[in-house]
């Protein structure tokens, strides 16, 4: 637990000395409060549970700026060489994985909690279920670190953090593509049963947006939690095999 502690200290402290963080959670906020006001309609629905009007941009947001803050994970270390400093240090590697991917998950911990006006908001405004407020806020967080630990396990494989933006959005957006109901119900036209379900399994917004409802699901807790245990462990058998 202390090297993990260590490690993640070093990390957040490293996205604080630069503007990289501080920009992406100004445009997090920005964007996020922009699309509530504008295309979700914020005051003219009355969407007092924040679902449509505010959450449902999230993951559109995620799928492009929690690749730009897990960018530099790996890839970062790579390119200054201090990469081969840390496997000299005695400290597990799991626990610079755990440390590292932490420290890029509070970073987007802190950005969703500076939007805690917008509940202050509704709940002047009406009565909003705060509980329901609560389980989508957790469902936005959980989507969002998903596409870190995707981004962490691109971001092993290779030391160019353009290449790492590239390839990791690129992925981020299929599985935000693959759950949409407007993409899947384009893709059904085709009659490829089994690649629609396929497709749908491996698409956020199923269980995202059960979450945004309210509901929490076995399943979709086991599949956020999968998907985040299986790319650590990835990136852990990528960065073992490289320093064999």
């Amino acid at each position: 637990m202390k090297h993990i502690w260590t490690i993640f200290k070093r990390e957040l402290n490293s996205y604080f000395t630069q503007p990289t963080a501080y920009a992406i959670i100004l445009i997090f906020l920005v964007l996020s409060l922009l699309f509530n006001f504008t295309f979700g309609r914020f005051i003219l629905a009355g969407d007092a549970n924040l679902e449509w009007s505010f959450l449902f941009w999230h993951p559109w947001l995620y799928m492009l700026l929690a690749p730009a803050v897990g960018m530099k994970l790996w890839a970062d270390e790579k390119r200054t060489g201090t990469i081969e400093l840390l496997g000299t240090f005695p400290i597990p590697p799991w626990a610079i994985i755990l440390g590292k991917y932490l420290a890029a998950a509070t970073v987007w911990l802190i950005a969703l909690s500076l939007t805690f006006p917008l509940i202050i908001t509704v709940n002047y405004l009406g009565e909003p279920d705060n509980w329901r407020i609560f389980s989508g806020y957790l469902g936005s967080y959980l989507t969002c670190c998903v596409f870190l630990a995707i981004t962490m396990l691109v971001s092993a494989c290779t030391r160019d953090q353009v290449v790492c933006l590239i390839v990791s959005v690129s992925i981020c957006v299929i599985m935000v593509l693959c759950g949409y109901e407007d993409f899947i119900r384009e893709l059904s036209k085709f009659r490829v049963d089994y690649l629609v379900e396929a497709m749908v399994s491996l698409g956020v917004w199923d269980h995202f947006r059960s979450l945004t409802r309210g509901l929490f699901r076995y399943q979709d807790m086991v599949w956020f939690a999968s998907i985040i245990f299986a790319c650590l462990v990835g990136t852990s058998a990528i960065l073992s095999a490289k320093r064999a």
